[in-house]
C-alpha cells in the first residue's frame, strides 16, 4: 500500500525471532521527518547500541532462516500445551495467546478457594500460594494492572513446561 507509506511506522528488533533478547537491537522505518524526530529524541536517552551487537543482529538478519522457523514451531506447540493443561484447571479462563511467550489466564473463578489451608482473594496472593505450595513462579496480573489473572511463559523446554503446569493443576485439583 504505497499510499499508506508517508503515514507508517514500522518498529522491530531481533529480540524474539532471533532469540537476542537483552542484545537491545531494534529499527524504525518511516517517513524522514518521523524518523529524524525519533532519531534526535533517542540520542539524548541512551548511548547507542555495540559494535558487537550490530554485528550480530546482520548475521543474524542475514543468515539462514531454518532455526527461527524451527523455534516458532517449538514456541507455537508450546504455547498449544500450555493452553490446553490452563484450561483443564476448573477455575481458568484461558485465552488463547496471539503473539508473545506468555498465556495470560483469568483465575478468578479460583480466588476464594481454599488451597492446603490457606485462600487467595488476589492473583498476588494466589501467586505466593502456588510458589510455596507448588514451587512454580507465576506473575500476578497486579503487576500489569488488575488483580484476576496470572502471567506464565512459555518460553521454556517443553518437559519443564509440562513439569510446571502439571504441578499447578495437582495443586489446585486437591
Amino acid at each position: 500500500m504505497p499510499a499508506l507509506a508517508d503515514t507508517t511506522l514500522v518498529l522491530n528488533g531481533v529480540a524474539k525471532t532471533f532469540a537476542m533478547t537483552g542484545w537491545r537491537v531494534g529499527w524504525m522505518q518511516g517517513p524522514a521527518d518521523v524518523i529524524k524526530a525519533a532519531t534526535n529524541f533517542q540520542s539524548h536517552l541512551t548511548s547507542n547500541v555495540a559494535n558487537v551487537s550490530q554485528r550480530a543482529a546482520i548475521a543474524a538478519l542475514t543468515g539462514p532462516m531454518d532455526e527461527v522457523e524451527a523455534m516458532r514451531v517449538a514456541f507455537d506447540r508450546r504455547r498449544k500445551t500450555m493452553v490446553e493443561m490452563l484450561s483443564a484447571i476448573d477455575g481458568f479462563q484461558v485465552p488463547v495467546p496471539q503473539g508473545a511467550f506468555y498465556a495470560y489466564p483469568s483465575v478468578e473463578g479460583v480466588l476464594g478457594r481454599e488451597i492446603r489451608g490457606k485462600v487467595a482473594s488476589t492473583s498476588a496472593e494466589l501467586a505466593a500460594i502456588i510458589l510455596d505450595e507448588a514451587e512454580v513462579a507465576v506473575v500476578p496480573g497486579e503487576a500489569f494492572g488488575p488483580s484476576g489473572y496470572v502471567r506464565l511463559s512459555y518460553a521454556l523446554a517443553d518437559a519443564d513446561l509440562a513439569e510446571g503446569v502439571g504441578r499447578i493443576q495437582a495443586l489446585l485439583a486437591e
